[in-house]
């Protein structure tokens, strides 16, 4: 499974220090050391035991003795390059008696890279030997044995057994693979890679090389039509690109329901076909990056993206954890130039991160999870047990629901993204405060609306090919747009209800904005809001009779509400209060928590912390689009 609320931010915590000590590049030595503490600090039975806590105390010491040689070897030798004869200063080459070719006095400065690389070398065995033993201690069997099964990898037996000859060359490759990793140049870029499919991993590591496999597929094929000139052959690998991904994409998230679908429609035609259910496991957050792969290729095809040089980059645009499972949809253009850029990290946005992470925490556990929890999981699962008075609370719950729980998870992506010295693209902007259907689609999943548009609604003719087709098109968009959310024929009606109100609203004309505060605003916002409730309702639902069950015990008009606690109501009240209050407010909070000292910040984070662990319910509550 993926990591719950406290096992990301370990997870983050770990990522954030190691990614900037990275960029640094003077503290990556200590980096083993770093990878030490945390196994101690992590677990909770080693972290009360003084033995671990003295072997980490050594490693530090030896960890700081290495430290100090490699930095004046660096020093010795930049100032032996500096002592020594510049051709352009002297007017000619430098003689054979310089001190250019000597050492200096006093030691072994112009070894000063190697004595760095072997001090480096020396950091990683001495703590992964130390993380080795405290696994031992603690009943494990050594360190890869416990990093195969934190990935959930079966432990290889036989030849791998206790001080074996495979398990010493093992360690050895391991030490010098954590050597070649900190001196390579791109470590930053390679680091936030490995963590992402560390990540992905930690659901199941058997979906690696799906991802692995798809990236690198449309990376190639993205350069081979960049570099093709021929408009038919350029075609041909679009084509192979497009049917790969969603062939890809369809044998996962809908082979099986397309075989029952097939199945039931044979049946009701009256020919006697068994019913078969074909039991697939969905990767987690295929639905995302396969639409991310897609659209790099499409944009080199258009030529709107030249072909992007660096493998590895694109790899790390693909796979880049905060976005990976569950959105934003970044486009190639937003991301790669950040990923291939110099890292960038500011106070400011730092700040701007922390406050998104803990205002994604609040929406997610505290509103989402109480409302998931207490009202809208138990009226929708038996809706005839309940008054028409709580159905439609529960129905107006969910739509609150689902908007923190998405919401929240991409501020929390947005917000960790930003403390890795990326910015995501805004993703939601108040939906339910839209005047019509058409303003909605501006403000919710912003990055999967303008996919569609740009993706499918505009190859398919747009509106540039007369009303009907128009209509047409917006229907097809929507229809296919309900269908990327999940394999279930509720979730194309979802889509088939938004794309008729798109279409009815073109056909009605464009009409002016109303001013705020107006009554045909008011009135605009009203009947939006209870459309899009309208068509949670089938989104929300396992199938059409248990929608239409609820609808109609919503149209009974019963009033009685004795399942409906104060509390519960409370949290509803808020969660829509946080949604209308005016932008300003929202933005003159964020301001005010930026513009705040360290000691200041750290109160309100620890305020959020205490207001989490009062809400947090013993059931998790996964985010909702994870299935998607």
């Amino acid at each position: 499974m993926l990591f719950n609320t406290l096992g990301y931010a370990k997870f983050f915590g770990l990522v954030f220090v190691v990614t900037w000590l990275l960029v640094q590049r003077r503290g990556s030595l200590w980096l083993p050391w770093i990878a030490l503490l945390a196994c101690v600090a992590f677990d909770p039975e080693t972290a009360k035991s003084l033995a671990p806590w003295a072997v980490c105390a050594g490693a530090f010491a030896l960890t700081w003795v290495l430290d100090h040689f490699s930095r004046a070897a660096r020093v010795r030798a930049a100032a032996a390059n500096s002592d020594a004869p510049d051709e352009s200063s002297h007017g000619g080459p430098p003689s054979s008696s310089s001190s250019a070719t000597e050492p200096p006095t006093g030691g072994w400065s112009p070894k000063g890279p190697a004595v760095a690389s072997w001090a480096l070398v020396g950091s990683a065995g001495v703590n992964l030997l130390a993380v080795d033993w405290l696994l031992r201690s603690s009943g494990a069997q050594n360190l890869l044995f416990a990093l195969l099964g934190g990935l959930g990898i079966a432990t290889p037996v036989g030849e791998w057994t206790e001080g074996s000859v495979t398990q010493r060359v093992a360690w050895a490759v391991v030490t010098l693979a954590c050597f070649a990793l900190l001196r390579a140049k791109r470590i930053r870029l390679l680091f936030l890679l490995g963590a992402s499919y560390v990540f992905y991993a930690h659901w199941d590591y058997r979906f690696l090389p799906l991802i692995f496999g798809s990236s690198s597929i449309d990376y190639w094929l993205g350069r081979m039509i960049g570099r093709a000139e021929d408009p038919t052959v350029r075609k041909r690998w679009l084509v192979a690109t497009v049917v790969l991904n969603l062939g890809v994409l369809g044998c996962f998230k809908y082979l099986g329901f397309g075989v029952q679908s097939a199945t039931l429609a044979l049946q009701s035609l009256g020919f006697d076909v068994p019913l078969r259910t074909l039991q697939i496991a969905l990767p987690v957050g295929i639905s995302f990056f396969t639409f991310e792969s897609m659209s790099y290729v499409i944009d080199v095809y258009r030529r709107d993206l030249p072909p992007h040089d660096s493998y590895l980059e694109y790899l790390s645009f693909v796979a880049f954890f905060p976005h990976l499972v569950a959105g934003p949809i970044v486009r190639p253009r937003d991301l790669l130039p950040q990923l291939g850029g110099a890292p960038r990290f500011s106070a400011a946005e730092g700040s701007e991160g922390l406050y998104l992470i803990a205002w994604g925490l609040l929406k997610k556990v505290a509103i989402s999870d109480t409302l998931a929890l207490n009202l809208v999981d138990r009226v929708f699962d038996a809706p005839t047990s309940y008054s028409s008075l709580e159905c439609y609370a529960a129905v107006v719950a969910y739509a609150v629901q689902i908007y923190c729980d998405f919401s929240g998870y991409t501020d929390i992506a947005i917000g960790s993204a930003l403390l890795l010295g990326v910015r995501f693209p805004l993703n939601f902007n108040v939906p339910y405060q839209a005047v019509d259907i058409q303003d909605f689609w501006r403000r919710w999943h912003i990055s999967l609306s303008t996919w569609l548009r740009d993706y499918l609604y505009i190859p398919l003719g747009g509106n540039r090919k007369g009303p009907v087709r128009t209509y047409v098109n917006l229907m097809l968009t929507m229809l296919l747009g309900g269908l990327w959310h999940g394999a279930n024929w509720t979730f194309v009606a979802w889509g088939g209800l938004h794309g008729a109100a798109l279409a009815a609203q073109r056909a009605w004309g464009r009409k002016t904005p109303p001013r705020p505060g107006t009554p045909r605003h008011v009135l605009g916002v009203f009947v939006t809001f209870h459309f899009v409730c309208l068509a949670w309702v089938f989104f929300r639902s396992e199938s059409f009779g248990k929608a239409w069950t609820m609808l109609t015990q919503v149209a009974e008009l019963t009033t009685h509400h004795a399942n409906l606690h104060w509390r519960v109501l409370a949290v509803l009240a808020i969660g829509l209060l946080t949604h209308w209050m005016p932008k300003r407010w929202y933005l003159e909070c964020r301001r005010r928590f930026i513009e705040l000292p360290a000691i200041g910040q750290g109160v309100v984070l620890c305020v959020v912390a205490l207001v989490l662990r009062e809400m947090t319910s013993a059931e998790a509550v996964p985010f909702v689009y994870f299935q998607f």
